[in-house]
């Protein structure tokens, strides 16, 4: 880090820690009142519920009238309103893009947090950052965030990660910095970057193996990672007591990690319908499996649906330069011509019949989107787009909620939110509605509470 930015950090610590992170421990307790709560547990909506919030977490929660209401506490009548966990991204990224474009000069602070920030609005209230991340910055916003000292979401996730030489990630797509990415052309240097990233302290870690070619018929495609690459990867990772994330487009690429030993597949398996041998490893391997549906209909929806610009839920995510090119004609002609558009249409369908597949099956699923990706994976926007697809796929709204909460927490072993219990953060989503009935309702965001301060809001002027 540059001195004059190593200066800006510090005074930032000094600033934001006053207070955004004492706020929480600063203010009176509040009791919301009158709401219908939805605790993340897959329980049943609970009417007439009251929450306590006390030194940013919460502390009882009961029928209305029957919480011990300490003196001194501020009371939010949330009649008609529904009150959920707030959303926990298990896979996205951050610092990747800026106006429509990806590049190594877009990892700033800056960025970072106002991404962080519009997740937050959104009531994505942690973000798993899976991957192309760059030292030591990275490493010092996430402790930051751990500690409240930022508004915005708080931050997870991979270091760099683990790529192939020429290969997956494309420098050609996301041009990448020499400090966000690993290539190992060996084994011994397979380990070593896993070591590195232990070292600074990443929560996971993570490989590529894919070709990039997306399902496009003819498509040429890039170099796959070595099995014996990965092996190494994740031989070191489990020594050094990390878990590793795998990003996969095929079955076979699918099994082939699990079978080795990987703990997470970070994207839904999109060539082909899972078969039972794929179900019975998952289950004997236990391990993790996330869909990112809107990963795929990213690449065309918006061209797809140009009114959408006039839906202030989005637009309360666009930059000028995205809302300019979403609007711009022969933007929207060019995406709906390639042939990447009919193959991401295809593989979401695919997506979602496996995501319901293993769902029904018992196999552990986490929630994540790729958003931050690239610019049509939008921070926050990403998140209820997938919800809704997820119940298009066929689970119920309340699955998916619980799949975006409870679970997502436990994949990322957070034992201190995604449901809404007594001593938990008070990460809170409160939305106009009933989002177990009717998905959309989670739009409709009316509060935002992150660790019992609430935010800046509603999302949308009502």
């Amino acid at each position: 880090m540059k001195a004059g930015d190593r200066i800006a950090w510090v005074m930032s610590l000094a600033v934001c820690g006053g207070i955004y992170s004492g706020a929480a421990m600063a203010a009176a307790p509040v009791l919301l009142d009158h709401a219908t709560l939805i605790d993340g547990t897959g329980s049943a909506p609970q009417p007439d519920s009251a929450i306590l919030i006390q030194d940013g977490h919460i502390a009882a929660v009961g029928h209305s009238g029957t919480v011990a209401v300490p003196q001194g506490t501020k009371t939010v009548d949330l009649t008609g309103l529904t009150v959920l966990p707030g959303l926990i991204s298990d896979h996205s990224h951050t610092g990747l893009v800026k106006g429509t474009k990806a590049d190594a000069s877009n990892y700033t602070r800056d960025n970072i947090l106002a991404a962080l920030k519009q997740y937050e609005r959104y009531g994505v209230l942690t973000v798993t950052s899976l991957g192309l991340n760059d030292s030591p910055l990275f490493d010092q916003l996430r402790q930051e965030q751990h500690a409240g000292r930022n508004p915005g979401a708080d931050l997870f996730g991979v270091d760099q990660g683990i790529g192939v030489p020429d290969g997956v990630p494309p420098q050609s797509m996301f041009h990448l910095g020499p400090d966000q990415i690993y290539r190992p052309t060996n084994e011994a240097e397979a380990r070593a970057a896993v070591d590195r990233m232990a070292d600074e302290g990443t929560d996971l870690v993570k490989v590529w193996v894919d070709t990039f070619r997306n399902g496009v018929p003819g498509a040429k495609g890039f170099p796959k990672m070595d099995p014996a690459i990965y092996r190494a990867v994740i031989a070191e990772a489990h020594a050094r007591g990390k878990r590793v994330a795998a990003h996969i487009h095929d079955l076979s690429d699918a099994k082939a990690l699990v079978e080795a030993g990987a703990d997470i597949i970070a994207h839904g398996v999109r060539d082909q319908p899972v078969d039972t041998d794929f179900i019975m490893l998952m289950e004997q391997k236990g391990a993790w499996y996330i869909a990112t549906l809107s990963l795929d209909e990213a690449n065309y929806i918006f061209a797809q649906h140009p009114e959408w610009l006039d839906d202030p839920f989005l637009s309360a995510a666009l930059n000028p330069e995205l809302r300019a090119q979403f609007a711009d004609p022969a933007w929207r002609a060019k995406v709906l011509a390639a042939p990447l558009t009919p193959a991401a249409k295809t593989a979401l369908a695919i997506n979602e019949h496996n995501l319901l597949t293993l769902y029904r099956a018992g196999v552990r699923i986490g929630f994540g989107t790729d958003s931050g990706a690239s610019a049509t994976r939008i921070p926050g926007f990403a998140e209820h787009r997938e919800l809704k697809l997820m119940v298009e796929a066929g689970l119920t709204p309340m699955q998916a909620l619980t799949v975006a909460t409870s679970n997502a927490a436990a994949l990322m072993r957070l034992s201190d939110r995604g449901v809404i219990l007594p001593g938990r953060l008070a990460d809170l989503l409160v939305v106009s509605g009933d989002p177990a009935n009717d998905i959309t309702a989670v739009d409709r965001i009316e509060q935002v509470w992150h660790r019992g301060v609430q935010t800046d809001g509603p999302l949308v002027a009502r």
